[in-house]
């Protein structure tokens, strides 16, 4: 692997302070507390007063010890006692974040933050905006730069989720968005194969004049006073970039000039050669996810973001309340979402919806019934959900409305109780994702500042005697399981396009090991995709617990001991007694492989498995 000059450290120079250190993080019956940690590293420092020893360091001892002196061979289960933040690949892969450039938004949605260093909606504060920054956007130097990070802090690096963050997806220019994804790929490919072309892209942005690492722009807009708009403020600043990069693009295409590496084009040829590299490489991209509004998904996008690669996206509902949605500018009714949802269901896709309580105009009882409608009615009913209460940002138009008493946030309790009564009505076959956005308490003029609102609610449901059953809650994570006691749950729910089949392994305690999502289309014969004719469809197969490297195995570990095999075959049954010929399955890029092993053949954009002879 590489290795990132941060993090340059001679181990054996150390040998004397590290065995002992280690020895005891290693072979403590648990994993130590925070306050335990600390301790430890206070009793031995590093010598000549040079300060503590970093996770990091810690790591590549271990990588460089293990077997030695006492020490254990290096395995990824006791690589848990290490890791800083060991929740991150806990759901059994490893989250990989990055952001877009900024760039014009269709929305003009008053509660959205209007910072003009970042894509719309986010904040040079949050930590992933502030990476973005760092790296001037460019996915090749987010992508590396978050590898290093996770194999420097002994996370897996084989089998990574993709999320593409910023503004609407969609409304980039494709020629953006296939340059952007194949970066990302060349990115998973060279750390794969111990390469670092991080230079290479440094000088290529030193060329253009965007240095990684400066603020794109110092100015400020102000919500209580609008002079301008995101978007023509946007356009003002990077205008000259804007006309440079649809120039060279075009003189890219007639064969002009060539390209440097940070050149925003390339071709669906190139990106597709990118992906099928990909499909056998040591770094495989096995979920790819953006994220989009309602209005700007129809057939032609659905097909476009499939070729892609994508396999998730991220739609931002807000409300169900076509009310609330006018007076806030949305731009978009409660009939876009609907339509939304059921092309995305069409193609296979998961849906992972953001909704916004304390909007203006809302109330805790209007956003409890949104809340309601929002799994009670079968033509939303999402696979995972990001509550974001709505917070005031100086930079949000919502300051006007504000300032004029006619919105306000609600009190610390009048929230609790909504997202407890919110929690105590989240099936079972969503997962909670987030519950409160990662914003700074100084960026928040009013609203929530609490960041752990989500144990708060837990907590509460726990006093009143219950808990909450979404999926996150009952993920396996690092517990020892026995796989001759997990039991196959099966969920049923009606969907605008037909029935959906949650299948779940899990523990007498319903802790959950393993899921798969299964539509069954009401028309089959009427597909959105060609392909799609006469197949029932595998929209997910997901194994929980501690990332293992691909074709790993350890006992007691729910990954790798044929979960995700069972669960398929199960599909495959249960689709042929209903009727349905093949079995599709959108996979990921990174997934192509495993599923070819269990009987699929590629399609164009799908994976087919003949269920009739």
């Amino acid at each position: 692997m590489t290795k990132d000059s941060k993090y340059d450290f001679d181990a054996e120079a150390h040998r004397e302070q590290l065995i002992p250190l280690l020895k005891v993080i290693l072979h403590a019956p648990g994993r130590l507390s925070s306050r335990e940690h600390q301790q430890l590293m206070r009793r031995h420092p590093r010598p000549a007063g040079e300060g503590f020893y970093s996770l990091a360091n810690l790591v590549d001892a271990w990588r460089v010890f293990a077997g030695q002196d006492g020490l254990p061979a290096f395995d990824q289960a006791l690589l848990y006692k290490l890791r800083r933040k060991p929740v991150r690949t806990l759901s059994g892969v490893t989250p990989l974040t990055v952001l877009t450039k900024p760039f014009p938004c269709p929305g003009t949605c008053i509660f959205c933050p209007n910072d003009v260093r970042m894509p719309k909606s986010y904040l040079a504060d949050e930590p992933g905006a502030q990476r973005a920054e760092k790296n001037a956007f460019d996915p090749y130097l987010q992508t590396v730069t978050r590898l290093q990070t996770y194999h420097n802090l002994g996370h897996s690096t084989d089998k990574i989720e993709i999320i593409i963050l910023g503004g609407t997806w969609s409304f980039y220019p494709e020629t953006y968005q296939i340059w952007f994804i194949k970066r990302i790929l060349d990115a998973l490919h060279d750390f794969g194969h111990g390469v670092d072309r991080r230079a290479n892209v440094q000088d290529s942005l030193r060329e253009k004049s965007m240095f990684a690492g400066e603020p794109i722009s110092n100015v400020t807009l102000h919500g209580a006073q609008m002079t301008a708009s995101y978007n023509q403020t946007v356009q003002e600043i990077y205008a000259a970039e804007m006309l440079r990069s649809r120039g060279l693009a075009s003189e890219i295409a007639a064969g002009m000039r060539a390209r440097s590496l940070v050149d925003e084009y390339a071709t669906w040829e190139e990106l597709e050669a990118a992906q099928r590299e990909n499909e056998t490489a040591a770094c495989r991209a096995v979920g790819l996810v953006i994220e989009t509004r309602p209005d700007h998904i129809s057939e032609d996008e659905v097909i476009r973001v499939r070729r892609l690669g994508c396999t998730k996206v991220q739609i931002g509902f807000q409300s169900l309340n076509d009310r609330v949605l006018a007076l806030n500018k949305r731009g978009h009714d409660v009939a876009a979402t609907r339509r939304a949802v059921q092309l995305l269901r069409k193609a296979g896709f998961k849906i992972h919806a953001h909704w916004m309580p304390n909007l203006h105009g809302s109330s805790p009882a209007d956003d409890l019934a949104d809340f309601e409608l929002l799994f009670g009615d079968p033509d939303f009913r999402p696979d995972e959900l990001k509550i974001y209460p709505c917070s005031l940002i100086e930079s949000a138009e919502l300051m006007q409305q504000y300032q004029a008493g006619e919105w306000r946030p609600y009190q610390h309790e009048e929230l609790l109780e909504l997202l407890v009564a919110c929690f105590k009505r989240t099936p079972e076959y969503c997962r909670l994702t987030r519950v409160i956005r990662d914003i700074p308490g100084t960026d928040i003029v009013a609203g929530n500042k609490v960041t752990n609102f989500r144990q708060l609610v837990e907590r509460e449901l726990a006093r009143r005697g219950g808990g909450s059953v979404d999926i996150r809650a009952r993920e396996i994570g690092v517990k020892a399981v026995d796989e001759r006691e997990l039991q196959l749950d099966c969920l049923r729910y009606r969907t605008s396009v037909g029935e959906e089949l949650f299948l779940q392994y899990i523990t007498a305690e319903r802790d959950i090991a393993g899921f798969l999502r299964l539509s069954l289309p009401d028309d089959a014969e009427a597909p959105l995709i060609d392909e799609l004719r006469g197949a029932a469809m595998i929209r997910e197969v997901h194994v929980y617990g501690l990332a293992l490297g691909i074709g790993a195995a350890q006992p007691g570990r729910a990954q790798h001991v044929g979960l995700g095999r069972r669960l398929i075959d199960k599909a495959a049954a249960l689709a042929a007694a209903r009727g349905y010929g093949r079995l599709a399955v959108i996979s990921s890029i990174g997934t192509r492989a495993y599923y070819r092993k269990r009987g699929f053949v590629d399609g164009e954009l799908y994976q087919i498995r003949y269920l009739r002879d």
